[in-house]
């Protein structure tokens, strides 16, 4: 029987929007798929990148009549940036697999703390996805007239599913298209930090000057106390500038080999052109004596200050090409969000702190549900809040801070626990020493300057997140011990061999030979498991010795976990036949002819669909078994929180007019 049947015209659309199916039997799909340093900087640095358009302005109008100021704030910054830069470096180098502050935590402080940790990064990236995009949206409506405001968040809102849709089609998609705009962003800002800079060169000894006057005013004013508390108010409130340096060692999976130097560079390139952006702007704006206007980034404001003496046609190209290259930075730095956001929710999928479907990949080998649960949130949070800027920062700024401090203090313990075995863990614990000290004194400080602007709602959240995820871990291991039970079976079977298998089990004559007109049992399984054993076993109990031949398929899922290189798929592929192996020697071991059928996927239905009409060819008479846990309570989160795997088939192979039988399995 032949699988003709076409595809349906929603399968049709999707393949157009989404794209066709990836090959995991193409040898170079890993190098394909994965980034250079450069693509990188802009797939995962645009989000730090484009913090440069929020986080300086931030800070800069905190200082409101202490303008000069802002100078001391800004080579802060760049010492927080170079910093914290470093600190993440240190970590990429002992995790090079990635993982980030999650995978952190989890191991060198507790699966607890990692949990945290873990969380604070899931709002976080789902506020990445909004602000960067609410921003953009700020920086391009600061060209249009203020008539046309109304259509801001409307912008915003397309953008958010525009960028989903792109992340849906794979990583590289959604990035080399980007690369222009990026690069425009860059050149344009360059270009205005020097022209800034060369063009009051010989003005900096008034700059200097004016300096001392507003420290001296300062201190008149408010006291050496005083001073220091708006400096650290200002600092504190530019925090938002930080925000994206972890992404790097979180996406380390995708990065060209070698991953670690790739990581590595692509880090230097964003620290330093962060860096760049931040001191360049924050000087530009003293410089030009920049103010707030209504309706305007204080980028545009610079800009057009800059070009006022240009000539018409030239200003105005100019600051337009600049600020929409700005606001499309903006747009792009959403970027970190869809491709950092579903592998931290992958990562915690594979320790069950969040449903496991989360870990897996689509056809297109990106963790789809990951990418929809972060853009649709994202969506969401972008109608509640109207994209106002100013309030999302402060969501944003507290919970990357949480991460960074557990992340810090991680290291920090490694480094004091390993002092015996690394030569240089002086150094090593200084440089995350700096960096817990100043991530744990911004997360404070904002903490408490911005709890009653909204900062509660940060911390109520992310609380809500974090029940919720020990509530689904809780329930997972529960469902372990349960299902650990019928693996006893499998310990029986190890130790006692064809005595522990139940009397059901009919023993036919020894050497078995193959009828392809005889009926043929065809059961699914997942492994040498509990489950797998008692479903065959239930064959025998509801069956007797009916069938002749057994076949056993089992698809080994290319999840997130496995999805790394070409060597943890080989290594799937081993242990899938060394699983179906053991099958086979049991059943020939009492008489039954047995075979075995695999395959390597991210969806077992489909995987079992294509292998279908090869096995009606071979055997005449089949049916198809699949095992099916049955719990003391059915519930809708049940169901939501493990896989209906044997469900889909079932209904796919009726479609071809194959029987399917769904064993019940009670735990």
């Amino acid at each position: 029987m032949e699988n003709n049947i076409q595809p349906s015209w929603p399968e049709r659309l999707r393949t157009l929007i989404i794209g066709r199916e990836r090959s995991l039997e193409d040898r170079g799909i890993f190098h394909k798929l994965s980034l250079i340093a450069f693509f990188a900087w802009v797939g995962l640095g645009a989000d730090g990148l484009s913090s440069s358009c929020y986080g300086p302005e931030e800070a800069f109008l905190a200082l409101k009549e202490h303008a000069h100021l802002s100078i001391f704030v800004a080579l802060a910054s760049v010492v927080t940036i170079s910093v914290i830069s470093a600190s993440y470096s240190q970590i990429i180098e002992l995790f090079p697999t990635g993982g980030g502050g999650y995978l952190v935590a989890s191991k060198l402080l507790s699966p607890t703390f990692g949990m945290i940790a873990g969380s604070a990064l899931i709002v976080d990236y789902m506020l990445t996805i909004t602000i960067s995009i609410a921003s953009g949206a700020d920086a391009l409506f600061s060209l249009m007239p203020p008539e046309w405001q109304a259509y801001k968040l409307d912008v915003a809102l397309v953008a958010v599913v525009i960028l989903t849709v792109l992340n849906l089609r794979g990583v590289k998609e959604s990035i080399v298209p980007l690369v222009p705009i990026f690069m425009t962003f860059v050149l344009t800002h360059v270009f205005v930090i020097i022209y800034a800079v060369m063009t009051h060169l010989f003005n900096f000894s008034e700059v200097v000057a004016a300096t001392k006057l507003d420290i001296q005013n300062t201190h008149t004013e408010l006291g050496w106390a005083g001073m220091f508390f708006l400096l650290l108010r200002a600092y504190s409130l530019g925090a938002g500038t930080y925000t994206g340096i972890e992404a790097v060692s979180n996406g380390v999976p995708i990065l060209r080999e070698p991953k670690v130097e790739t990581a590595r560079r692509t880090m230097r390139y964003m620290a330093i052109s962060l860096s760049f952006m931040v001191l360049g702007l924050m000087l530009a704006y003293l410089l030009y004596q920049v103010t707030h206007q209504t309706g305007k980034t204080l980028n545009a404001v610079l800009v057009e200050t800059m070009t006022a003496t240009w000539n018409n046609t030239i200003a105005s190209t100019f600051v337009t090409v600049t600020l929409i290259s700005e606001a499309a930075l903006l747009f792009i730095a959403a970027q970190t969000g869809f491709l950092d956001g579903p592998r931290v929710l992958a990562n915690m999928a594979l320790d069950r702190w969040v449903p496991t479907r989360f870990a897996m990949l689509s056809d297109r080998l990106v963790a789809q549900n990951g990418i929809l649960i972060m853009g649709g949130t994202a969506f969401l949070i972008m109608m509640v809040t109207r994209g106002k800027v100013s309030f999302l920062v402060v969501l944003y700024s507290i919970n990357v801070f949480v991460t960074f401090v557990l992340a810090q203090s991680g290291m920090v313990r490694h480094w004091w626990n390993c002092r015996r075995e690394v030569a240089e863990w002086r150094r090593k614990l200084l440089i995350n020493g700096i960096g817990l000290v100043l991530a744990a004194f911004i997360l404070v400080s904002v903490t408490f300057l911005k709890f009653h602007e909204g900062g509660w709602i940060t911390l109520i959240v992310t609380g809500a997140i974090v029940a919720g995820v020990v509530f689904i871990r809780r329930h997972y291991d529960q469902t372990g011990r349960m299902i650990r039970r019928l693996d006893n079976l499998v310990t029986a079977i190890k130790m006692g061999g064809a005595e522990a298998v139940p009397e059901t089990v009919i023993k036919q004559p020894e050497n078995p030979q193959f009828d392809p007109n005889a009926k043929t049992a065809i059961l699914l399984v997942n492994g040498f498991t509990g489950l797998g054993l008692h479903a065959l076993f239930n064959i025998f109990h509801l069956f007797g010795d009916s069938f002749k031949n057994f076949l056993f398929i089992q698809v080994g899922v290319v999840d997130a976990g496995v999805f790394k290189g070409a060597a943890e798929i080989e290594h799937l592929q081993r242990q899938v036949k060394a699983d179906l192996d053991r099958y086979i020697e049991l059943m020939k071991n009492y008489g039954y002819y047995a075979e075995s059928m695999f395959g390597i996927g991210t969806d077992v239905v489909d995987e079992v669909a294509g292998l279908a009409p090869e096995i009606l060819k071979r055997f005449r008479q089949v049916v198809f078994f699949g095992g099916q846990l049955v719990f003391p309570k059915d519930t809708l989160l049940l169901r939501w929180l493990h896989n209906t795997t044997v469900y889909e088939m079932q209904r796919r192979l009726y479609h071809q007019g194959i029987p399917f039988v769904i064993l019940p399995v009670r735990v």
